[in-house]
């Protein structure tokens, strides 16, 4: 690594339709995960295990209609908090990883961090400099179920396949890499680009990678300690569950003076944002409330709930729910979308 740049590439495209229907309005990235976004938590993450000054982060986002204005804004602010140069891509159709990566050209030049930002992670991030590039892994019980790496006798990553039917390791590909150059891989992509080389009917980021690996370059496996997805409802829930683990260890303050409580308790660990009000209610542990909501006569534990909210008599676990929602009932595992109105 050159010791003063530094990239981070993020592709965050997709619109995250397995967590539907809080991806209805809001994209999957900007899923609030203990009290902030995926996205803002990841980038940060990374750039403070990278331990070096970051220069650019460029997003590459879906079309306009969908990633607004304000979420153009609420990124360029995170790279502004990093020191960084903030970037703004877009992948004008849903081509694939490698075709996402491609939407970003102009930036892809010197050492870089590409990161897919539906995941969130826990690790010392300890590059090889003798390597042209660290794709991150992460052991798994279920291997079948994930892109994996394959290893020669000196740990080095030899080959990369997409959910093997036989055992090849049980080392998964986490989506997060390190390129030397990346400019090399962004060679590599404009030649499968161009010969129309797809899997699935889409380009990848593996077949750029591959090209590398054939022509010599070393590639080497980074471990990560915890590896967090946001892919549904379920595990998004578990996702901040476990990151408020990690913030309390951490000894991270989340829960803002502003908050208002009137015969309530708070069981921790728990992120309270700013101007919430808890009026006869238990809140805990692990849930995360957003800006501004209000809870009245509820018992809410492991849960999600987002900004700008009224929820009354409801006894939650398990439930994500979105912003400007009210709720007044006494359901239990629920999954509520922004603006919806259950009285």
């Amino acid at each position: 690594m050159s010791g003063y740049i530094m990239k981070i590439i993020v592709p965050m495209a997709g619109r995250g339709s397995r967590l539907r229907p809080h991806t209805l309005t809001v994209p999957k990235p900007l899923i609030p995960v203990a009290g902030k976004p995926i996205v803002h938590r990841l980038v940060s993450d990374i750039a403070k295990v990278l331990g070096e000054p970051i220069t650019e982060v460029a997003f590459i986002l879906g079309e306009p209609a969908f990633f607004g204005d304000d979420v153009v804004e609420s990124l360029m602010e995170l790279a502004t908090e990093l020191g960084a140069k903030g970037s703004i891509y877009r992948q004008d159709q849903p081509l694939g990883t490698g075709h996402a990566i491609m939407s970003a050209k102009e930036s892809l030049s010197g050492p870089a961090v590409i990161a897919y930002a539906d995941t969130l992670i826990r690790a010392d991030f300890d590059l090889d400099k003798t390597a042209d590039s660290v794709i991150w892994v992460k052991q798994v019980d279920r291997p079948e179920a994930y892109g994996v790496v394959k290893l020669n006798g000196d740990s080095e990553i030899v080959e990369l396949v997409e959910k093997p039917k036989e055992f090849i390791s049980d080392l998964a590909v986490i989506g997060i890499y390190y390129f030397k150059d990346v400019g090399v891989l962004k060679n590599e992509l404009q030649h499968v680009l161009d010969n129309d080389i797809t899997n699935g009917g889409e380009y990848q980021i593996n077949d750029g990678i591959k090209r590398m690996m054939e022509k010599g370059m070393k590639f080497v496996p980074g471990k990560v300690d915890e590896w967090m997805d946001c892919g549904n409802k379920n595990v998004t829930v578990e996702t901040n569950q476990r990151m408020l683990g990690f913030l309390e260890r951490e000894g991270e303050n989340m829960i803002s003076n502003s908050v208002t409580l009137e015969n309530a308790n708070i069981i921790e660990p728990c992120y309270i944002g700013e101007n919430v009000v808890l009026k006869n209610t238990t809140v805990g542990p692990f849930v995360s409330v957003g800006a501004n909501t209000v809870l009245e006569n509820s018992t809410v534990k492991n849960s999600i709930i987002q900004n700008e909210s009224k929820i009354y008599n409801a006894n939650l676990d398990n439930a994500m729910i979105g912003n400007y929602v009210v709720f007044n009932g006494n359901f239990e595992s629920i999954s509520i979308g922004d603006y919806s109105v259950l009285e």
